[in-house]
């Protein structure tokens, strides 16, 4: 699939291959493998783009996995859905180069690294080598500003940022530069403001609203604030219960020049950007380079 960025927002279905996702649709239990096919296709039927794949909770306060969990929840999955929809985009939610590179062999075409090349040195080599998209977000997540709240789940507190937008720009600059030096194509690279990582519910709301900031920096913006935290806690509802949220968070974000939409609910969401783009993108050029997925 050819990516034209700018002419209209991409949908990235969301695909939690584990038991505790935040938001209630993990899909490890019984036979997780059957059930991320069938939610694969009814995705990609409802109008997802891009499926990306996470094998390991990233919601406030998650205990991590082990990488030989993670390969064993993602990889057959992967494998099953390639086969399924071989013309898909399968992009693999990881910020360990083992698993990535396993997720490549099985199918996947991106890389989706929550921790933007920093948690693991191999992953910019992987990157590098394979030649294939990936998406660097920024993340400041640290258990110790999380606070847990039984109804709505967990959130950050008492982050601190100098300048929030130019602090979070810098510091995916840094990011850039790292790939860059060892080899990645500017024409890979997807950046993500990292929506829920490591910031409070108030800077969240600002990040949206400031998200043409980020075009400057000469990348697609990819935002994932479905059903999050920020949105439970500004309309005092459960995940279950954020889709109406969720859909504002998307149509500003398209307004403010996000590209791709990562979100749990592809065919409501597919609408909400269909109906923002109709109105945002009437006379867009798409002077950015359009990028090339393998699938």
């Amino acid at each position: 699939m050819t990516f034209d960025w700018g002419q209209r927002t991409y949908i990235m279905g969301i695909i939690n291959v584990t038991p505790d996702s935040f938001s209630g649709d993990g899909l490890l239990v019984g036979d997780n493998i059957a059930a991320a096919v069938s939610q694969a296709r009814q995705m990609v039927a409802d109008g997802a783009d891009i499926l990306d794949l996470g094998g390991e909770s990233t919601r406030p306060g998650s205990v991590p996995v082990t990488p030989e969990s993670e390969l064993a929840r993602i990889i057959p999955a992967i494998r099953a859905i390639r086969e399924a929809l071989p013309e898909v985009t399968i992009s693999v939610d990881t910020y360990r180069a083992k698993v990535a590179s396993a997720a490549l062999g099985a199918g996947a075409s991106w890389i989706n690294d929550i921790w933007g090349l920093r948690m693991d040195d191999a992953m910019v080599h992987l990157v590098a080598e394979c030649g294939c998209p990936v998406v660097i977000m920024h993340n400041r997540s640290k258990p110790k500003d999380v606070e847990q709240e039984q109804r709505l789940g967990g959130r950050y507190i008492g982050v601190h940022y100098d300048d929030l937008i130019p602090d979070i720009r810098e510091e995916l600059a840094r990011q850039i530069e790292t790939g860059l030096a060892a080899g990645i194509k500017n024409e890979q690279i997807i950046i993500d403001p990292g929506i829920g990582f490591g910031k409070t519910v108030d800077q969240n709301l600002e990040i949206i609203n400031r998200l043409n900031e980020f075009k400057t920096m000469g990348f697609p913006i990819l935002i994932g604030p479905s059903r999050k935290s920020f949105i439970g806690y500004t309309l005092d509802l459960p995940p279950q219960d954020r889709v109406e949220g969720t859909a504002a968070t998307v149509a500003i974000g398209i307004e403010r020049g996000a590209d791709i939409i990562r979100v749990h609910d592809v065919r409501a969401m597919k609408r909400v950007a269909m109906m923002t783009d109709s109105i945002v993108r009437r006379a867009v050029s798409g002077q950015t380079a359009a990028v090339e997925s393998s699938n």
